[in-house]
C-alpha cells in the first residue's frame, strides 16, 4: 500500500522477499545507494497476539525483516522462528553473494608496509640511543641532539609499555 510520500510498503512471503531483496540490491548497486536491513522479533509489550502456538504447545514469536533503500522501496516479511534457520541460510547466501561483488579487496601491500614501519619504530624505541662524543668542543652539538633523542625515546618507551599493559 503506497503512502503519501510515494514510498511503497509491501509485506511479502519469505521467497518473494528474498527475490525482491535481490532485485533491490541490483537496483541500488547501479545507482550507488545504500540499503538498510532490519531484523527483529515481532511482539507488542502488553499484547501476546503476535505469538503463535506450535505443535508442542509453546508460544512462538515471528521475526520481522525489513529492507529499504530509504527513498522509494520498503519490503518486509514475517518469518516464523521454526523456519528461521532455513530462511537464514538463503538470506545469508544472498547477502554474501551481493557483498562480495561490491566490496573492494584490501590492499595488503600497504598494510604490510605499514606493519614493517611500525616494527622498525618499535625496534628503535626498544634499542634506545647511545650517547657518544665529547662534552665540550667539536661534536658537542651532536651529543646534545643525541641526549634529547634519548629522552624522547624513553618517553615513547613508557607510553608503549602503558599501552601494552592497558591491552
Amino acid at each position: 500500500m503506497p503512502s503519501s510520500k510515494g514510498k511503497s510498503h509491501e509485506l511479502l512471503d519469505n521467497e518473494e522477499f528474498l527475490k525482491s531483496l535481490e532485485s533491490l540490491f541490483q537496483k541500488t548497486k547501479d545507482k550507488g545507494r545504500s540499503i538498510w536491513l532490519t531484523h527483529k522479533r515481532l511482539t507488542h509489550e502488553d499484547d501476546d497476539s503476535m505469538a503463535v502456538e506450535n505443535e508442542s504447545g509453546e508460544r512462538e514469536y515471528p521475526c520481522l525483516l525489513r529492507a529499504t533503500d530509504g527513498k522509494e522501496t520498503t519490503i518486509a516479511t514475517h518469518v516464523r522462528s521454526s523456519a528461521l534457520p532455513q530462511f537464514h541460510a538463503h538470506y545469508g547466501a544472498l547477502l554474501k553473494s551481493t557483498m562480495t561483488q561490491t566490496l573492494r579487496k584490501r590492499d595488503k601491500k600497504k598494510e604490510k608496509a605499514r606493519q614493517e614501519i611500525l616494527a622498525l619504530k618499535k625496534k628503535k624505541i626498544l634499542e634506545g640511543v647511545t650517547v657518544a662524543g665529547p662534552k665540550r668542543g667539536n661534536g658537542r652539538r651532536k651529543r646534545v641532539r643525541l641526549e634529547k633523542a634519548k629522552v624522547r625515546l624513553e618517553e615513547a618507551r613508557k607510553r608503549m609499555e602503558e599501552k601494552e599493559k592497558a591491552s
